[in-house]
């Protein structure tokens, strides 16, 4: 989850299992038998928010992503581009390949 905010929700017979939130909170929620595996949601998330049979394990703990600097967009052109440049040799010497032996002995 990325910035959410859940309010006066109900959440009963759930299963959270490998989330990774940032800023995510549940504000006046009620959590009836619901399990948290393997997740970072801590207490001062839920902020005024009921737990009803409710089970934790494996919570995680220490740095987690932060999006605070956004150049998702950024890094997929780059990296991209990268790609791009890789395969020009490449193409530049089937090219010439092609010109001296002919196209169909490249192509068998």
């Amino acid at each position: 989850f990325k910035s959410v905010t859940f309010e006066d929700s109900l959440f009963k017979n759930c299963v959270f299992e490998d989330i990774t939130s940032l800023n995510t909170y549940f504000r006046n929620c009620t959590f009836i038998n619901t399990t948290f595996y393997n997740t970072d949601l801590e207490q001062y998330k839920f902020v005024d928010s009921e737990l009803i049979n409710c089970t934790f394990f494996h919570i995680r703990t220490g740095c987690q992503i932060s999006f605070d600097d956004d150049y998702s967009a950024y890094w997929i052109y780059f990296v991209n581009f990268l790609g791009t440049l890789a395969v020009l040799p490449g193409n530049i010497v089937s090219a010439l390949l092609m010109d001296r032996i002919g196209r169909l002995t490249m192509l068998g």
